[in-house]
């Protein structure tokens, strides 16, 4: 059957060439216009109007892709940057008790994942992202009625973490 494995070879390098893509790979500032980064990134997960007349577009693979890119288009239609919002230069510039809810969604775009806290009371917002290798989660905790960042957990995910046994021991060299 060499027709099918052609036709899953060709399926494989199509899912790779998307992958590829959403980080915005190829794109050329000053030269790519919102279109073709809306076709190579796919459908935004947020867009938001920028001072000037320009818009941010927030491209997320959340909850598990752990990344949000924000290619931010001019007032042209062209592209003038591309960027990885979910890093921990971005996440220290929130701060408690005085960032907001439109803060966050300005830096990072929409939440991975939402909850409440209803004992505290509190609103929760959950982003988890790659510090190179580490897998992290960020939560970040809001008043629910007004809106302002009350807490910013920055977290190692264990939950990809090989478990040990107690007692056990690495093997001697």
């Amino acid at each position: 059957m060499p027709g099918l494995r052609g036709l899953v070879m060709a399926a494989a390098a199509m899912l790779l060439a998307a992958c590829a893509s959403f980080d915005g790979r190829g794109l050329v500032p000053g030269q790519s216009t919102e279109s073709q980064v809306v076709a190579q990134m796919g459908p935004p997960a947020q867009a938001r109007p920028l001072p000037g007349g320009g818009k941010a577009l927030y491209f997320s693979h959340l909850p598990e892709g752990r990344a949000v890119f924000v290619a931010t288009i001019g007032p042209d239609g062209l592209l003038q940057s591309i960027e990885q919002r979910l890093t921990r230069e971005n996440i220290g510039k929130l701060v408690a008790d005085q960032s907001t809810a439109e803060d966050v969604r300005a830096l990072f775009g929409p939440p991975g994942a939402v909850g409440y806290l209803p004992l505290k009371p509190r609103e929760w917002w959950e982003y988890k992202y790659y510090d190179y290798q580490d897998r992290r989660i960020l939560w970040v905790q809001f008043s629910p009625d007004d809106g302002i960042v009350r807490e910013v957990l920055d977290m190692r995910d264990w939950s990809y973490e090989v478990p040990t046994l107690p007692g056990m021991m690495a093997a001697p060299r």
